[in-house]
């Protein structure tokens, strides 16, 4: 009763920043950032304890619970982000779902175990949670990046471009999180082959697969940065092939073993 509480406490203080920084959209006038801060910020503290309440102090990685985590990581660094230069388009679409997916954890997926791990595993995963959210949130910017362009192609300034960062800074802001994503990814993976054994009695193979793929993506995607300055549709279309095959490795497999298998991972 005191969870679902504070998970509807955590889930209106989502959503009143999303409403805050969506003004633009609501009134024509500008967000209001700094209450949206506030109100982001508050829901991420009670988000983070609801995780620890819920799941009991552990890291808990089952399907639903591990979307509710990431979610709530990905807040933090929308917050971060926001600290330098407001991005309410951002927030908007990562609080909001946040909301969402806590309102799934809390209310609608079926109690857990957590299992125990050795601080070498939660090490892995700690990295590979920290990875996935840096590179979603890229993905996001992506995504903004190529409706700006679109919209300055063909002249269509509408109400919703004041939510919208300069193209610019969209575009410095995805190239920085690919490259901290990027950097944690590969640490995943080396944390992985240090301490994760027997792959495929673990089912882990395959994912092992599609994070070195993805991997692979995201790599390229860098050094043509650096090397021939690749930028607009091309590395758009990039980092969400990335994203694609990363967000199948994280969640794709975990969702076939778990919600249709019933095995655990």
């Amino acid at each position: 009763m005191i969870i679902s509480s504070f998970a509807l406490l955590a889930i209106a203080l989502y959503l009143g920043a999303t409403i805050a920084l969506a003004r633009p959209l609501l009134s024509g006038r500008a967000p209001l950032h700094k209450l949206a801060q506030g109100l982001a910020g508050a829901a991420v503290v009670v988000h983070a304890g609801i995780l620890l309440g819920i799941h009991r102090g552990e890291l808990d990685l089952h399907f639903y619970a591990a979307l509710s985590l990431v979610a709530c990581v990905v807040s933090i660094l929308t917050l971060l982000i926001n600290l330098s230069r407001s991005v309410a388009a951002l927030g908007v679409i990562t609080y909001s779902l946040s909301a969402i997916l806590l309102a799934v954890d809390a209310f609608l997926a079926p109690p857990t175990i957590p299992r125990g791990m050795d601080w070498q595993i939660s090490l892995h995963v700690a990295m590979g949670l920290s990875a996935f959210s840096a590179l979603s949130i890229a993905s996001i910017l992506a995504i903004l990046l190529a409706i700006q362009e679109r919209a300055l192609r063909h002249r269509q300034f509408g109400q919703w471009m004041r939510v919208l960062p300069p193209l610019t800074l969209t575009e410095t802001w995805m190239f920085r999180l690919i490259g901290i994503g990027f950097v944690l990814l590969s640490l995943t993976l080396l944390t992985g082959l240090l301490f994760v054994g027997n792959l495929f009695g673990q089912h882990l193979i395959h994912k092992t697969v599609l994070s070195i793929i993805a991997w692979l993506v995201f790599g390229v995607l860098l050094y043509g940065r650096w090397r021939h300055g690749w930028r607009g549709r091309r590395a758009v279309n990039l980092t969400l092939a990335g994203m694609g095959v990363l967000l199948l490795a994280f969640f794709g497999t975990k969702a076939v073993l778990e919600l249709i298998l019933h095995r655990t991972v």
